[in-house]
């Protein structure tokens, strides 16, 4: 096989990431996806930043593995090319504004006619109705909405900031893949077809929760204290840099003592267990301590010292260095690629690894706006005499 969802088919109405990387996702996994696009200026990512060869980098990571065609869909001849797409289709995803879909007559009601099994997934900012589902929303609007940003604190600079990532948008597609893979496995089971609702604002404030609401969870007068993540998080600086390091456990802590130099650190009774560094006044000291004694070493020398007391630690990596750190060489989990007209690009490899039905990033290179428009025209059943008059009207764009 060539991926666990080799012999699914989807199309993807989609555009920017949310919708696209799910689909993305997908298709590594083995799904033959064909990406729907207008005929004018296709998908918004072809437009971004960092462009060659008729590709951006931004387009290309959230749509390898997919072939596209470019069709007007507000024309009946083009809408009629959409919905022979849906006969042969198990998915359809979108992530228009609610109620363009219908507009449009790809709504989940339109399609579920012409394709009665088929999994129709809707990706939304904030969801099909309520407040503020008519605004228009992007990653870092939604950010804001879903606690991410509330948490984005340097202590030593408390200015609120943003996840500097769409985050938002990832977890929105990671949601969708597997909500749609679930939906496959129901059908099989007998379900049926069914429609998928992903607002980005819920998928976005389920992945942040597990975390970033800990001093939220328990509800009532009675409400536990401690500390949270979020507070304790940070960078540590030392004589030439900074690194990161973590310690959750007794003997954490005593190896991140030893490392500093510092032994009889474990003696000192404020700082000898778990619950005497967690009382206020203990913790600011410890944490003062601490710092101080990063300051007496290089980043290099720290770092081979913790690790010496298995303590959890690592450098901070630039972006450049990422393509050379061992342990990513090792996983072979940047990959390179060959572009026919783009040249050589990197992407990282999809991370799940099957042992009898592997991930294939490499089946198919990002697609160029309507490449593959004609192929699937005639996989449809047109003639090239009605491919041909449909490129002239303006129904479809074949890239040629």
């Amino acid at each position: 096989m060539a991926g666990p969802l080799e012999g699914i088919k989807v199309v993807d109405a989609s555009a920017v990431v949310s919708g696209p990387l799910a689909a993305m996702m997908l298709g590594d996994q083995g799904a033959e996806v064909i990406k729907l696009e207008s005929t004018t200026v296709g998908d918004t990512l072809r437009n971004s930043p960092y462009s060659r060869g008729g590709l951006t980098s931004f387009y290309a990571n959230c749509n390898r593995n997919k072939r596209t065609i470019a069709v007007d869909l507000s024309r009946p001849e083009g809408l009629e090319v959409g919905h022979r797409l849906i006969r042969e289709a198990d998915v359809f995803i979108q992530n228009w504004r609610p109620g363009a879909a219908t507009r449009l007559g790809m709504g989940q009601s339109d399609l579920h006619k012409v394709n009665a099994d088929l999994i129709y997934c809707s990706i939304s900012g904030f969801g099909p109705d309520g407040p503020y589902s008519q605004q228009r929303v992007y990653d870092p609007i939604v950010q804001g909405v879903s606690g991410h940003t509330a948490v984005q604190i340097n202590p030593e600079v408390p200015i609120r900031d943003l996840v500097r990532n769409i985050v938002a948008d990832k977890s929105s597609a990671y949601t969708a893949a597997q909500a749609i893979t679930a939906a496959l496995f129901a059908r099989e089971r007998g379900a049926g077809g069914q429609h998928i609702q992903v607002p980005m604002i819920d998928a976005s404030l389920a992945f942040f929760w597990a975390d970033g609401m800990m001093a939220h969870t328990f509800a009532g007068e009675d409400k536990p204290g401690g500390f949270t993540l979020y507070e304790i998080y940070r960078l540590t600086q030392t004589k030439d840099g900074h690194l990161i390091y973590f310690v959750a456990t007794d003997e954490e802590f005593q190896g991140l003592f030893r490392a500093l130099g510092h032994p009889e650190w474990l003696e000192d009774p404020r700082f000898a267990t778990m619950s005497s560094r967690r009382k206020t006044e203990n913790a600011q000291i410890l944490g003062e301590m601490i710092q101080a004694a990063h300051l007496e070493y290089t980043t290099a020398e720290l770092i081979e010292k913790m690790l010496e007391e298995d303590v959890p630690v690592g450098p901070v990596l630039s972006l450049e260095e990422l393509f050379d750190d061992p342990q990513l060489v090792n996983n072979q989990a940047i990959l390179e690629f060959e572009h026919p007209t783009a040249g050589r690009y990197h992407q990282a490899r999809p991370a799940a690894r099957f042992d009898k039905t592997p991930q294939d990033p490499t089946r198919r290179m990002p697609p160029l706006h309507g490449e593959h428009t004609d192929e699937i025209l005639a996989e449809l059943g047109y003639s090239t005499a009605q491919t041909d008059q449909m490129r002239a009207q303006g129904i479809t764009f074949s890239g040629n």
